[in-house]
């Protein structure tokens, strides 16, 4: 096939079709592109930089629909060209056979960017400056996991394999002005590979099976070196998203000032994209039912502008989170708020029943997924704290379920704690004086109706522990054979509200008790689902408030 020549202009290529097998379980659920930095995808910082009206080139594979989802949702006014990869992992899979697949769409000038690439300074901008060929470097991270530089006078003399000591790290971007020579050389390496291994092949000297992948952009790079075409070397500062531990130094130094205080899942996440907040999930239903319930909860809620399947966005609201700005006063203010809020609806036996199954079948299943995860067995030796703490199975057999599950069904939030309550600065959307953001998908599949204890619970359980704090790390959890201790620090405010809480609870006819003890069933739920000492912190927190409820 004869490639067309393109318009004198140049486009932007993003790889996208591989696994990330670098991050491990960070991208069991998604591709490394939408990893969170700095409340926003990887992709975002890429795409950012550049004009509206330059194309990129997407190479999709590896989760890749997500992708595809969140940059039309995100940027509707970018020009996205989307590749589907057939062949992105396993035998003959590699981003030299993803960049020979796209080759038709990139006739022109283009520059070439990893999809882990994270770069803080402005890249060169083909139509600003008379450009010619370029590499991109940096020292701040160099290593034999990278490939490396070799300069002269400003210039690379040789791009070298990786495994050898540099000072100089190839960053994975470039800017191809030559790239018809680029594309031929390419084309030899296609070539070469496979003249090579048919002959290793026939000779028996391989098996089909082990057929290495190609070669990637490097490949045409070092040939256009080798013929003394000239590459600029521009220094960046640069994070390779692709890295655990430079990942977690890149969300460190990206996280906006004053940003909410999101802590990262798996399988879903918080973006803040071009004034606008956007809510992703892997569950189709999660995403449908949270658009249905926002109709449900109008002006309660941001009005959801647009949405996927898997995404929905609204607009972003300037404020803070009621975390920041909560005082003895306005935390009143709210309580009385929810009494407009919480709408009653009438109880049924079925209803009863969704709350056994979402309070007592729920939590079984989450504790015993919390060993699973962890490899951990029950046990009723702990001490934690210097308090003998008796085993989580007898504990909740002294929970009373009918009790529990005795609920008050009204309109619900589903997750109402301080970070998902906004304080707007200007309140232009005609709603209460707080709105309620990331709202619960349903009530065991009921959109309308739900526990008001559930909510009562929740925001308790914000009231103890901090999104906030927790982000700073400023908590401890410490395991020796069968002593546990654990600390975390609360702000006095939140010690205040829980009183006034109590207090408001008690006065109001509600049963208090019932919300300390499914407060301490929310931490046991939540256990399983979080990182690596957080994990443990919460589970022996909801064990140690059963043990005072029901043990003294």
């Amino acid at each position: 096939m004869v490639e067309r020549e393109q318009p004198n202009n140049y486009k932007v290529f993003l790889p996208c079709a591989g696994t990330g097998s670098r991050l491990s379980d960070k991208t069991k659920h998604i591709n490394k592109a939408l990893i969170s930095v700095g409340n926003k995808p990887v992709i975002s910082h890429i795409v950012e930089k550049f004009e509206d009206d330059i194309e990129f080139i997407v190479a999709l594979g590896y989760k890749g629909n997500y992708i595809r989802q969140f940059l039309e949702l995100s940027y509707p006014k970018k020009k996205f060209t989307f590749i589907e990869i057939d062949l992105y992992e396993g035998q003959g899979s590699g981003l030299g056979y993803t960049l020979n697949y796209c080759k038709k769409y990139l006739q022109s000038k283009f520059i070439f960017i990893s999809n882990d690439t994270i770069i803080i300074d402005e890249i060169p901008s083909l139509t600003k400056r008379n450009w010619k060929n370029w590499i991109g470097y940096s020292t701040k991270f160099t290593g034999k996991d990278y490939r490396s530089l070799e300069l002269e006078n400003g210039k690379v003399k040789r791009l070298l394999e990786k495994n050898e000591d540099s000072p100089i790290t190839y960053i994975g971007l470039c800017g191809i002005d030559d790239y018809k020579t680029f594309w031929k050389h390419m084309d030899e390496s296609s070539i070469l590979k496979d003249k090579l291994l048919q002959e290793k092949i026939d000779s028996g000297e391989i098996e089909p099976s082990s057929i290495p992948i190609l070669t990637g952009e490097s490949f045409g790079l070092q040939k256009m070196l080798e013929d003394n075409i000239d590459f600029d070397a521009i220094q960046f500062d640069w994070y390779d998203a692709g890295n655990i531990e430079i990942l977690e130094r890149a969300k460190k130094l990206l996280k906006p000032k004053d940003s909410p205080n999101i802590l990262d899942k798996p399988d879903e996440a918080i973006w803040f994209v071009n004034d606008s907040v956007i809510k992703f999930s892997i569950d189709e239903n999660f995403i449908k039912n949270r658009v249905d319930r926002s109709k449900l909860l109008e002006h309660f809620v941001p009005r959801i502008i647009d949405s996927t399947k898997n995404m929905y966005k609204y607009q972003f609201v300037n404020g803070d989170t009621l975390s920041k700005k909560v005082t003895n006063e306005n935390f009143k203010f709210f309580l009385e708020l929810l009494k407009d809020f919480h709408i009653p609806n009438k109880k049924t036996k079925k209803f009863s029943k969704l709350c056994r199954d979402f309070y007592e079948s729920k939590t079984y299943e989450r504790v015993d997924y919390y060993f699973k995860r962890f490899n951990l067995k029950d046990s009723n030796r702990e001490v934690i704290n210097g308090q003998k703490v008796e085993s989580i199975s007898h504990l909740l057999e002294l929970i009373d379920w009918s009790w529990i599950s005795n609920g008050t069904p009204v309109r619900f939030h589903g997750d109402l704690h301080f970070e998902n309550i906004l304080v707007p600065t200007n309140n232009n959307f005609h709603t209460p004086p707080y709105l309620f953001v990331d709202w619960r998908q349903d009530f065991c599949g009921d959109l309308k109706v739900g526990d008001i204890y559930y909510d009562f619970a929740k925001i308790f359980h914000g009231l103890i522990i901090s999104h906030e704090l927790i982000d700073k790390n400023l908590f401890s959890f410490e395991r020796n054979m069968n002593e546990i201790k654990y600390d975390f620090l609360i702000k006095n405010i939140n010690l205040d509200c829980q009183r006034i809480f109590i207090e408001w609870l008690d006065r109001n006819g509600y049963d208090s008790k019932k919300v300390e003890v499914m407060t301490a069933l929310i931490f046991l739920n939540i256990s399983g689902l979080h990182h690596h000492p957080y994990s443990h912190l919460l589970f022996s927190l909801g064990k140690t408030m059963l043990s005072n409820l029901y043990e003294k």
